[in-house]
């Protein structure tokens, strides 16, 4: 079966979907609203389903892939709040000290797809670090709708703590160069930005469509950026103006593309919402600018 692309679904559909996934709207929302937009032998049920992930049929790199080493790694949170855990990736053959690269997830934990984007990075020659938020509750639930209904329940302070102490972990790895990144998409480009107001010695940050810090976080901004933004994401789009003011204030070294007529999520190739051009050259902007700064 041909899998569908964005072109096969309202844009007011494509907006719904995206309140349901940020928790704006709920399931039974969704399903009710959509329903207009049903045709014959469509129901709303079946959009939500066309539109939800499909991780089989994305997947770039296997999990037993003889060019990468991965495993699941514990780690303590914070103040002693109980034990962390993260999926790490190295490649398999290495010469020295290798650059380390955070990688945080969506809304919904560390799932498959993230996995994979891990993978991917540890195939171009860096280690990849991807934390699940959810451990804490038990972990990714293999459910995407029951992982967004956990993540609503996490403490967002502690969880921004974890996230800090994952990029500690990176950074006195002994295999790695103490050199760390962090790429995050959604939730986690917000991470992203977070986290380079947080850390000034952080090398490099790669926040995909993610919320904006406060012009005074802004400012603490120490690390390079390479933003990426999509051009149909008014719900993000809407904070760029002020961060990039911000930014320019502070004269933070930033690179931003905003990629034309693509939906929030382009990168995420589990989804309709993936778009192949936009994603390849946005991946391909993200590998070099990691070379540049981690190496």
């Amino acid at each position: 079966m041909t899998r569908k692309t964005v072109n096969d679904f309202h844009p007011e559909v494509l907006g719904l979907f995206d309140q349901f996934v940020h928790g704006d709207i709920t399931r039974r929302d969704f399903l009710n609203r959509a329903g207009k937009f049903a045709v014959a032998g469509v129901s709303a049920s079946a959009l939500l389903q066309s539109l939800s992930p499909s991780f089989a049929e994305a997947k770039q790199i296997n999990e037993d892939d003889v060019r990468i080493q991965a495993k699941y790694v514990e780690y303590p949170s914070p103040n002693g709040n109980g034990k962390l855990r993260g999926y790490l990736v190295s490649p398999a053959k290495a010469t020295g000290k290798l650059p380390t690269v955070l990688v945080v997830h969506e809304n919904r934990g560390l799932n498959p797809h993230i996995e994979d984007i891990a993978r991917r990075l540890a195939v171009d020659g860096f280690i990849a670090f991807a934390p699940d938020a959810l451990f804490t509750l038990g972990g990714y639930p293999g459910d995407e709708d029951k992982a967004r209904e956990l993540f609503q329940k996490l403490d967002q302070t502690k969880t921004r703590e974890d996230f800090v102490a994952a990029a500690g972990v990176l950074k006195n790895l002994p295999e790695g160069n103490g050199k760390v990144g962090v790429v995050g998409f959604c939730y986690g480009g917000g991470i992203a930005n977070f986290l380079a107001t947080r850390l000034p010695d952080l090398a490099a940050a790669v926040p995909f469509y993610g919320g904006q810090p406060t012009e005074e976080e802004a400012a603490k901004i120490k690390a390079p950026l390479l933003i990426q933004y999509a051009g149909k994401d008014e719900r993000i789009n809407a904070g760029w103006p002020k961060y990039e003011a911000a930014l320019k204030a502070a004269k933070v070294n930033y690179q931003t593309f905003i990629y034309p007529e693509v939906q929030h999520g382009f990168n995420n190739d589990t989804t309709p919402r993936y778009d192949a051009a936009a994603a390849k050259l946005a991946w391909e902007r993200t590998v070099a600018f990691f070379r540049q700064h981690l190496a």
